[in-house]
């Protein structure tokens, strides 16, 4: 923590009055990923056809869940489970909004779950990144397996 403070160019005091835990100090900086997540939607169906932005929306989710899977480890069980509750629901939110932006459009399909788009894509983020990375070509997969177009 002494560290993080010095980095960040405060005193270990106002850290340890902020986030008084490394514990609460993992779960504020896990919170403000996941609300930069959401923020991001509006702005991305403002600029972006719907799939595209689904698409784009995903790759930082696979990216931002990358870089947390080892912030996981310095959580309690009941600190997971907790920042997994807190976020599922506005994380769903925002998969609905693309989602619905889509099935408004016309390009994603009618039966399109956001629960299942979730679920989907915990598989990318847990494939091996690096030259090996498949999660691109998955990601198209499952991108493909929502358009509206692909449905007889």
């Amino acid at each position: 923590m002494n560290q993080i403070a010095q980095r960040a160019g405060v005193g270990p005091g106002t850290l340890y009055r902020n986030f008084p835990t490394r514990e609460a100090l993992v779960l504020a900086i896990y919170q403000h990923e996941v609300d930069r997540l959401i923020e991001s939607v509006p702005e991305l169906l403002a600029t972006l056809p719907p799939l595209e932005a689904l698409r784009r929306w995903t790759v930082d989710l696979v990216a931002a869940m990358r870089q947390k899977h080892g912030l996981g480890d310095a959580l309690s069980p009941g600190a997971h489970q907790a920042i997994t509750e807190q976020t599922y629901g506005p994380v769903i939110a925002a998969i609905t909004q693309l989602l619905d932006a889509g099935k408004h459009d016309g390009t994603i399909r009618d039966d399109a779950d956001p629960r299942d788009f979730l679920q989907l894509t915990g598989a990318l983020w847990r494939a091996a990144s690096g030259p090996e990375d498949r999660s691109p070509s998955m990601l198209a997969l499952i991108l493909d397996g929502l358009s509206a177009h692909r449905r007889g």
